[in-house]
């Protein structure tokens, strides 16, 4: 369970991201958030896993304090916490298996870490986590010979490699065509269903957001505007979330550099 009471965060500029966020997300529940470039959709999820810290109120993950943790402690509880990103954050220039190694890094001796072998256990959880995004046939093939939608479903499977009970996406399909970014969240929903981990996706285009996610969660200038189901959200929520029809994204629309 991820709890956010009276959550405030403001940047060192004076920008307030969060105001006053109170939200409950149980384990298991698949959540979009939507706003304006610059309304806190990232801020919000890059507090869960205390990349970003807050000023003001309480945050829990699992009845842990996240402000509280230091150290190893930060490093331990990252662990159950994947992160997706837009931009990959893959080594091109490696093989797709090696990517999805990574994530098991953290667990190795130091001697294996020094040398960089891993156990055949651990090469056999990649190959499965590859399986599941459906392309364990590039397995071997070099990350920067992959389509974009290609090098996203890595990042999934390194994730899923690293057996989270939380996956977070920062705009996971905002640089992908329509077409590929919906074959990329049906990866997203399909592990969601069958592993019951808890996926938070800010997203930028609210069709995506309304077909895939269970629960919408609106922003609109750090406040939390709308909570509810994805069927749902009226024109009028949309209204109240982005200010006029006129500001809803479509489609065919890049995203802007979010605050």
């Amino acid at each position: 369970m991820i709890k956010f009471k009276d959550v405030n965060k403001i940047y060192p500029n004076g920008v307030t991201a969060l105001k006053n966020v109170n939200l409950t997300i149980d384990q298991g529940e698949f959540v979009a958030i939507i706003g304006l470039s610059g309304a806190g959709k990232s801020t919000l999820i890059r507090c869960i896993n205390r990349m970003h810290e807050i000023n003001e109120g309480t945050l829990t993950v699992n009845d842990v304090n996240v402000g509280q943790l230091s150290g190893k402690q930060i490093r331990s509880f990252r662990r159950k916490i994947g992160m997706i990103f837009q931009s990959f954050n893959l080594v091109t220039r490696t093989s797709v298996i090696n990517n999805v190694l990574i994530s098991s890094v953290p667990e190795l001796s130091w001697w294996r870490k020094f040398v960089g072998l891993f156990p055949k256990e651990k090469k056999v959880e990649a190959l499965e986590a590859l399986d599941k995004v459906g392309i364990l046939d590039k397995a071997y093939n070099r990350v920067d010979q992959l389509s974009g939608g290609q090098q996203q479903r890595v990042a999934l499977a390194r994730t899923i490699a690293q057996n989270p009970d939380i996956i977070l996406a920062d705009e996971p399909v905002a640089s992908l065509d329509p077409v590929t970014a919906k074959v990329v969240m049906d990866d997203f929903k399909r592990i969601n269903q069958e592993t019951n981990m808890s996926i938070l996706i800010n997203i930028h285009h609210v069709e995506l957001a309304l077909e895939y996610a269970d629960r919408v969660i609106g922003i609109r200038q750090g406040e939390v505007v709308y909570d509810g189901k994805s069927e749902d959200v009226s024109q009028d929520v949309l209204d109240q979330i982005y200010g006029s029809a006129d500001n809803v994204p479509k489609m065919d629309e890049p995203e802007e550099a979010e605050v």
